[in-house]
């Protein structure tokens, strides 16, 4: 494609998506100047493109008129009357593609088509299906789609849209189902609920997450912007989600066997959006840097509203103006944007951030300022290496500690640390105060002599509780660089050496995100080499520290740590680990939390005590996944889990009918997690021998154990929530190992 080509595709696409004629002629004058030669070729695309779309208008009139049968003639199916699968999904609905009947288009993209479906089988529920467009399925389109499904299916991330089918239809024609995602996009949820700029940013940080997850798969979004970031809700919780791969790039391998070249001088993106580097055009590869300019210019708009440049704007001036604008020149910080904002604009900006225009404007000035013009800066070498490296440095300014992207002068140090300990700076004030006043005293009132000496000797002592104080925060600030050390040598993957460094950890771990993912990561590379007392190590220190983290991830750590204490062989300390599991979780309401705390707590046969503080987890677990809805595949996962939970406290228990009823309840359902599966069997087989049903139990248990021992028969690897984490799997190794403990009768017993 020539330069002049991809103008003139440009401005006619800028041009058609103008409704009105005068707004058109506007911007054709504006757009082609002098050049009547370029005018002329855009005015006869658009005319042409009129034309063709009244033709498919009829076309689409005549195809929908309602066909009436001759009297006695047969029935004729989809397949007989010639009609293929694409000709009936691109004129209507309640079609088939595969074992999905599509229900209503919910978007389109360049190339591709996305529905909402009904999946009948194994499951019912909905889905969303994208399939190339009709006149579409070139080579380039088929390879960006491809790249799509396989750029999601290598994904597995609490906010990134989960894949759960690929295909083609019958003429070879890709297609992929993912999660139906409900939802609202970032920017419309945030101002509709009113969301203040502490909120925003935690959703923010959530989705730098999500990025930084891709990027470890390899892949770069290349189009982040808000109609890309849906906001869901789970048990009431706001969840965003990523969505929308469609332009997405693989950095280290590649995604498919056929070749995915941008072409020469394609512009990739949404303009607003878009780093320099993808509008320069240049041999510059684009790298996961580019998302984190579209991160920055996505957290502009959250904090102010706007954008960093004028999407209109950008758009009426041309692609060389364009291109020019993003590679060239600076945006606002986004405090000065606001303060430009008309006063009427200002206030409703204000009102969604819960906030009065002069302290909107307070929040962004400084810290928020700095991270954003980091994230936008245009020497990508400028701004921050990682998605996770933007989080932290908004986790540091919610913490109030120092950012990493601003310059750190002694004042503004001085600033943070006041901010951090101001019960501490008062008491220096106190006694700055205090001294004057015994020195006055002393002076002016000689007679006082001995009152004023007794105020000195306190206010020494004060000094003295300052000074240690002042020692206590230099040993927070050189665990903090420690940490940070450690996280630069997991992330490349030198595990013995952050061990190393770390120690025994004897000095004091500040609780911030970073640290619970470095002893989370040493954790299991202990674990996942047998070195289980090591691994009770860090993971007891992570319970600890993870106090920022996701309910998710915080139950998940408490998995850890209880399977890593059982195998390490100290049975006492997991029976003191239990009672504070279910102290840190009392009162809990989500069911997913409950049946987690049940797991968690009957590893091993518990006493009657630890029982009795498990019944309101129980009723919490019970009354939710009595009933799952079928048609959510999180409501069935979720399900299938605590049907495991909640068979075995019930032989725990010693009800043996309700334990094996659960079990069965787990069987049931369609989804496939190995583990899962096996520990509801080996329960199962418990539960019918002590009901007497020795031959049936005897089945169960060598299904439970084959599945284990084969998969314990190479070493194990970290897994995933879908197909199960190494601590699901120790998990049913361990009541395997109780289960083989009953008295078998030798055939039954053999491995």
């Amino acid at each position: 494609m020539t330069k002049a080509t991809q103008q003139e595709e440009a401005l006619f696409d800028a041009a058609r998506n103008l409704a009105s004629p005068v707004a058109r002629r506007a911007f054709l004058d504006q757009a082609c100047g002098d050049d009547l030669e370029l005018r002329r070729r855009i005015e006869a695309l658009l005319e042409a493109g009129a034309e063709a779309d009244k033709f498919f208008d009829d076309a689409l009139k005549f195809r929908n008129a309602p066909f009436e049968k001759p009297p006695g003639a047969p029935e004729k199916n989809s397949t007989e009357s010639g009609d293929s699968s694409e000709f009936s999904f691109a004129e209507g609905f309640g079609k088939r593609i595969g074992r999905y009947k599509l229900l209503q288009k919910i978007g389109e993209g360049g190339g591709g088509v996305v529905f909402m479906a009904e999946q009948e089988e194994p499951v019912r529920r909905r889905v969303a299906l994208k399939v190339i467009k009709l006149g579409m399925d070139t080579k380039n389109v088929i390879a960006r789609f491809e790249a799509e499904r396989q750029a999601l299916a290598i994904m597995d991330h609490l906010n990134i849209a989960r894949v759960l089918d690929a295909a083609a239809t019958e003429t070879g024609r890709p297609y992929f189902v993912m999660e139906l995602v409900r939802g609202t996009k970032i920017t419309e949820y945030c101002d509709k609920n009113n969301l203040d700029n502490r909120q925003r940013l935690d959703l923010f940080i959530q989705i730098c997450h999500a990025i930084q997850h891709a990027h470890q798969k390899g892949i770069i979004h290349r189009d982040i912007k808000p109609s890309n970031i849906l906001i869901t809700l789970h048990d009431g919780v706001p969840v965003p989600k990523v969505i929308d791969f469609g332009i997405a790039k693989a950095t280290e391998t590649p995604l498919t066997e056929k070749t995915l070249f941008t072409a020469y001088e394609q512009i990739i993106g949404t303009p607003a959006y878009m780093s320099p580097e993808q509008a320069e055009l240049s041999g510059l590869d684009i790298d996961t840097r580019s998302d984190i300019y579209s991160l920055g210019v996505l957290l502009y708009e959250l904090l102010t509203g706007r954008t960093p440049f004028d999407a209109k704007k950008l758009l009426q001036n041309g692609v060389d103006a364009m291109r020019k604008t993003l590679r060239e020149q600076e945006p606002q910080r986004p405090s000065t944007m606001v303060t430009t904002m008309q006063e009427t604009e200002l206030t409703i900006t204000a009102e969604h951030r819960q906030a009065e225009p002069p302290k909107l404007i307070s929040q962004l000035r400084g810290d928020l300022d700095w991270i954003v013009m980091k994230a936008l800066e245009k020497d990508r070498k400028r701004r921050y290496e990682t998605a996770n490296g933007l989080a932290m440095d908004i986790q540091r300014y919610l913490g109030n500690e120092p950012v990493v992207a601003r310059p750190p002068s002694r004042f503004y140090r001085l600033q943070k640390l006041v901010r951090r300990n101001k019960i501490v700076f008062i008491a220096g004030a106190a006694v700055a105060i205090a001294l004057l006043i015994g020195f006055g005293t002393s002076t002016w009132l000689f007679f006082r002599e001995r009152d004023a000496r007794r105020q000195a000797v306190s206010a020494e002592e004060k000094a003295v509780l300052a000074q240690a104080n002042e020692a206590a925060l230099r040993e927070k600030a050189e665990a903090r660089a420690k940490i940070t050390q450690a996280a630069f040598l997991v992330n490349q993957d030198r595990f013995a050496e952050a061990d190393q460094l770390l120690g025994d950890n004897s000095f004091s771990v500040p609780p911030t995100i970073e640290s619970a993912v470095v002893f989370r990561s040493l954790g299991e590379w202990h674990a996942l080499q047998n070195q289980w007392d090591e691994a009770a190590n860090r993971f007891e220190t992570l319970v600890q520290v993870n106090q920022s983290d996701s309910w998710d991830n915080n139950t998940l750590d408490y998995l850890r740590l209880g399977t890593a204490l059982v195998e390490a062989g100290n049975p006492a300390a997991y029976r003191n680990f239990c009672e504070q599991t279910v102290s840190h979780f009392w009162g809990a309401t989500n069911p997913v939390i409950a049946e987690r705390t049940i797991k968690i707590s009957l590893l091993l046969p518990p006493d009657e005590k630890t029982l009795a503080s498990l019944q309101p987890f129980e009723e919490t677990a019970a009354r939710s996944f009595a009933n799952a809805d079928l048609s959510n595949v999180d409501s069935v996962f979720h399900a299938a889990w605590g049907s495991v939970s909640l068979s075995l406290i019930e032989y725990r228990r010693g009800n043996y009918a309700k334990a094996a009823d659960w079990c069965r309840r787990c069987l049931a359902y369609s989804q496939d997690n190995q583990p899962r599966t096996a520990t509801a069997e080996i329960i199962l087989a418990m539960s019918d021998f002590q009901l007497g049903k020795k031959a049936e139990a005897a089945s169960q248990l060598a299904r439970g154990r084959e599945i284990i021992e084969n998969r314990f028969q190479s070493s194990l690897d970290p897994g995933d929530g879908e197909q199960g984490f190494w601590f699901d799997w120790i998990f049913g190794r361990i009541i395997l190992s109780e289960a083989e403990k009953l008295p078998w009768p030798p055939s039954s017993a053999s491995r």
